[in-house]
């Protein structure tokens, strides 16, 4: 007794596939051909400006590679995760409204939503511990100094103190 596997393929099989190959064969060529064209035609003129670092028509100051400071790091994957929680509550709340189901039947909708719900409290469940970590170990805090933080408002009452 010998198994048969047949492979199953979407409708229009290997000519599907092959037109699939071309076009991102095509789109690869396209995109190589324009940068070496432009490679050939493009005068080259190096200059010592050129090779400078660029930040807002700012000059620089001191050289280009610092320490970069981790807060700004860190409130930029803060605003990555926010976008992206919000980027999916639409979907969210199309499912639990029940758009593209309105021929199902109220018991398979009331499934779906019941799935939708929890499945949504489950993400802002991990949201809320990420945030709670940030915000406990003092992530969301702008002004630090090394070794210990302080707030804004030690700032201010420490201005006028001058150490001897």
């Amino acid at each position: 007794m010998t198994a048969t596997h047949e492979m199953v393929l979407a409708d229009g099989g290997v000519r599907l596939v092959a037109g699939m190959a071309i076009f991102a064969l095509v789109g690869l060529a396209l995109g190589l051909g324009a940068l070496l064209f432009g490679r050939l035609l493009r005068p080259r003129l190096p200059n010592k400006d050129k090779g400078e670092a660029y930040e807002c028509g700012e000059v620089a100051v001191g050289p280009s590679w610092v320490q970069f400071d981790l807060r700004f790091y860190v409130v930029a994957l803060v605003f990555l995760v926010f976008d992206v929680e919000i980027a999916l509550l639409y979907p969210w709340a199309v499912v639990y409204g029940g758009g593209g189901m309105m021929s199902a039947g109220s018991g398979v909708l009331a499934q779906v939503r019941n799935a939708a719900l929890w499945d949504m409290l489950f993400f802002f469940a991990v949201l809320v511990v990420g945030f709670l970590y940030l915000w406990r170990f003092g992530y969301l805090d702008w002004v630090w100094t090394f070794g210990s933080r302080i707030t804004v408002g030690e700032m201010n009452t420490n201005e006028g103190d001058v150490d001897p």
